[in-house]
């Protein structure tokens, strides 16, 4: 993958707003309703070249079709294999737990119509058997990006990770949970081989190596939880065997919603354990208030001489937007602390469009962050190379 050689470059995490009509049709669709595919089709192109065209006009490097096809970032998975059915009940994280009015407030939004704790579970043997799917959706992204009128320098596709998938759609049908695991993972495979062999750097989101301590595993201690961590690294390590490290990169967050977060588990805790990905960049929070000190923790644990980092430095849930020289100096502490430029890509603390229905930030508002980091990323690249 790139590497900011000659000044720092830019990307996201991955999800982009949606339209109305494309959140609407995708939501009656995962709820089984029906709906016109032929529209669905449409407004899907619509939308990819729409946020195509609005990355690289806001001067993102590195860029994706903005998760324009899926229902979620995740929920989308049993939509393409098969044993999902019935419905997961997710536990109430421990921050929405201590501070209900906050969880009244989420509600009020109108941020539960796509299945998010209620997404399906494992019901039978779990089966990737069409790749039509992400097919489609990698042969929409390449016709868009051949008739944008410039290009990124490099093109990213997401995919859900193994312990994501296994943490959000729960396990009804295997005899252990590790099982569930490892059978998720030699499934994902196919997903992520495939968008690797369409020249795409692949994107793993995983946010249940860091989220899940006060969701699923909020019970538990945390060793217990490390363990969990160290286990779904193993799974994905499984998965992408066949694909050079320095072809994917690992998406970590701790949720990407405007709540308390009160009971993050430290990045301290979980960053030496991270290292254990077979990837070639590491995609972390570190714009948002709970998150955004924690640079520091990579003087005590150095990143891996063979890996990117590409640090948050915009906050992906509040509509304030970012000064450009909040972003430079954001981008020049990471810098730093990993002593090497070369190894910094500026990125987003998370997506904006996790699921349809569900944003946050106001469209036209994105953008501007969007741009925003290029115009941080610009400055950055001033004070370190002169």
């Amino acid at each position: 993958m790139r590497k900011s050689d000659s000044r720092i470059l830019t990307t996201h995490v991955g999800s982009l707003p949606r339209s109305p009509a494309l959140a609407d049709l995708l939501i009656e669709q995962e709820r089984g309703q029906p709906i016109d595919t032929a529209e669905l089709a449409r407004q899907e192109e619509l939308a990819v070249r729409h946020v195509v065209h609005k990355q690289l006009e806001a001067g993102i490097d590195i860029g994706n079709d903005g998760e324009q096809p899926r229902i979620g970032f995740q929920t989308y998975v049993p939509q393409r294999m098969r044993g999902f059915g019935g419905e997961s009940k997710r536990p109430t994280p421990q921050d929405m737990r201590e501070f209900p009015a906050y969880t009244r407030i989420l509600q009020a939004r109108g941020v539960m119509r796509a299945k998010v704790f209620n997404a399906p579970q494992a019901v039978a043997e779990v089966r990737y058997e069409d790749l039509s799917g992400v097919q489609n959706e990698c042969t929409l992204f390449r016709h868009c990006l051949e008739q944008a009128p410039q290009q990124f320098a490099e093109g990213f596709m997401t995919a859900a990770s193994p312990g994501i998938i296994c943490t959000t759609m729960l396990n009804a049908y295997y005899d252990s949970y590790e099982r569930y695991v490892f059978a998720i993972a030699e499934q994902m495979k196919q997903e992520y081989e495939y968008i690797h062999a369409q020249g795409f750097v692949l994107q793993l989101d995983a946010p249940d190596l860091a989220m899940e301590r006060t969701f699923l595993f909020q019970e538990k201690s945390l060793r217990e939880f490390q363990q969990i961590v160290e286990m779904h690294i193993a799974a994905l390590n499984l998965a992408i065997q066949q694909i050079p490290p320095e072809r994917v990169r690992l998406h970590v967050c701790w949720g990407n919603y405007d709540g308390p977060h009160s009971h993050d588990v430290p990045l301290e805790d979980i960053l030496p354990l991270l290292y254990q990905a077979k990837v070639g960049a590491l995609s972390l929070e570190m714009a948002n208030p709970r998150h955004q000190h924690e640079y520091k923790v990579l003087k005590r644990y150095p990143l891996p001489d063979t890996m990117v980092l590409i640090p948050g430095v915009i906050d992906s849930t509040v509509n304030y937007i970012e000064h450009p020289e909040v972003v430079a100096d954001r981008i020049c502490q990471v810098v730093e602390a990993l002593g090497d430029r070369s190894r910094v890509i500026a990125g987003t603390d998370c997506g904006f469009g996790t699921f349809a229905g569900w944003e946050i930030v106001a469209e036209d508002i994105v953008w501007a962050k969007l741009k925003a980091c290029s115009e941080g990323a610009q400055l950055a690249s001033k004070r370190l190379w002169g």
